[in-house]
Parts: structure tokens; sequence; C-alpha cells
């Protein structure tokens, strides 16, 4: 937690009841996929031979940070409000992979959505609050 990354940090500023602090107006676009499906989807790639080109994997449905924030105090029930600092120069502005690639050649797709995965890293994040 607190470790510079966008769910993390939302995750730890919700449970922690604090402001979740969005750079900018929040209008970036993110891709989240769940660390095991890209693991699986990464396992996959590197072990069929025939594939010789660039594969994107990830989750093709973007989310801005607004609407990430919100799904983070909503799925925490906290009470933490959304302030908005200014957005560093260098702050890229939308993710989106194209998966089409990987759809076609291996059959991959998502099977963790993006709430079940936050959930799995809000219990995981609430754990570790508890053990300090």
């Amino acid at each position: 937690m607190n470790d510079g990354r966008v769910v993390s940090n939302f995750i730890a500023q919700a449970l922690r009841g604090e402001p979740i602090t969005i750079y900018g107006e929040g209008n970036q676009a993110r891709s989240f996929c769940y660390v095991s499906h890209l693991i699986n989807g990464l396992t996959s790639i590197f072990f069929t031979e025939s594939i010789h080109q660039l594969i994107n994997i990830g989750n093709p449905k973007p989310i801005t940070t607004r609407e990430l924030a919100s799904e983070i105090i909503r799925l925490t029930n906290s009470k933490s409000k959304i302030v908005f600092l200014p957005l560093p120069s260098d702050n890229p502005r939308d993710h989106e992979p194209d998966i089409s690639k990987v759809i076609e050649i291996l059959d991959w797709e998502l099977k963790i959505s993006r709430e079940e995965g936050l959930k799995r890293t809000i219990e995981d994040a609430q754990r570790q609050l508890n053990a300090k």
C-alpha cells in the first residue's frame, strides 16, 4: 500500500477514511486486469511456440480514475471524499489495450471482472491494515 499505484493508493485511503486524491479532473482512463489472470495469459503466450508477434493482454474496458475512486469508495463502504490535485505534466492520458490478437490466437478472455479483482484486493489490503 502507498506504493504510488492508483488502485492500492485509493484502497488504502478509502480503508483509512482519508480523502482519495485524484490528479487532474479524473478523466484519465485506465485499464485494470487482476494479476493472476494476467499471469495466466502471459504463461499461455510464453508456451505457445507459434506466436512471433506483439500481443497485448489486459482489460479492454477502461475506467476513469474518478469512476475507479467512486467504485472503491462503494466497495469499501468508505466515507472518504474525493479531492483533486493538479495533474502532473507527464501523466499519461489513457490506457486501453487492444486484445484482439490474444483472443484470436489463444481464445483468451477476461475471467475476473474489475469489481471482483477489486474486492479481492480490498480484502488483502484490509488484512494488511489489521495486521499492523
